[in-house]
């Protein structure tokens, strides 16, 4: 039972939700950073649109990325004619699908953070001559280290279990597309229940001692 075909989709889910969680990670940063005390109008409609992946369900947020990116949007056609081939349905696609509905929860998580830290060390920092480039790395980012590395963890573990999103946009490949969570719904559809419990065991583990971790870094 423990063959490459039970390999496939932990691997491809380890290199799509790798590569996912650091796309939304780094694009996390420099938004939280960005947004981080500043007020402007409809700055809550900004940050609530971002926000929706989290909320939506993962096929309405599939259907979306179809709209966006498809081989009928413009957008799509732009990236095709650039790459050479459409980008729905390929590893990629898994990937943006991946990094959309990780990005909220890592934004909230590190925006939060970065909200927490004490504004006098930052004035304190600006005051000897610190820009917001060497204010964010040298102050904003030790002080928050905690917000930063449980917002990246619950973000890969997000990642790792995004079923509809995937399933609509990037599809249910084998070698290709085709992650744990999709893979246990085929596997299941097709009878072979083992299969899929095996599956279901090794995302509950690994996501069980993310948790962990997370709960760890909270209270030390």
């Amino acid at each position: 039972m423990i063959n490459q075909e039970f390999w496939s989709p932990i691997l491809l889910s380890a290199q799509v939700t790798t590569v996912a969680s650091i796309l939304a990670f780094s694009v996390a940063i420099i938004i939280a950073a960005i947004m981080k005390g500043r007020s402007f109008t409809g700055k809550v409609l900004v940050e609530t649109i971002w926000m929706l992946p989290l909320v939506l369900p993962p096929t309405v947020v599939g259907f979306g990325l179809l709209l966006l990116l498809g081989r009928n949007s413009w957008l799509g056609q732009a990236i095709e004619w650039l790459l050479g081939q459409p980008v729905v349905f390929t590893w990629w696609a898994a990937v943006i699908a991946a990094t959309v509905v990780a990005f909220p929860l890592i934004y909230q998580t590190l925006k939060t953070g970065f909200e927490s830290v004490d504004s006098d060390l930052e004035d304190v920092a600006r005051s000897m001559g610190a820009g917001e480039v060497q204010l964010l790395m040298y102050v904003t980012i030790p002080l928050s280290w905690r917000s930063l590395a449980v917002g990246y963890l619950l973000g890969f573990a997000r990642g790792l279990g995004e079923f509809g999103a995937t399933l609509m946009f990037a599809g249910n490949i084998p070698g290709k597309t085709q992650t744990i969570p999709t893979a246990i719904y085929l596997a299941t559809e097709t009878g072979h229940v083992t299969l899929a419990a095996y599956w279901v065991g090794s995302i509950v583990m690994f996501s069980f001692l993310l948790l962990c971790v997370v709960h760890r870094i909270r209270i030390y």
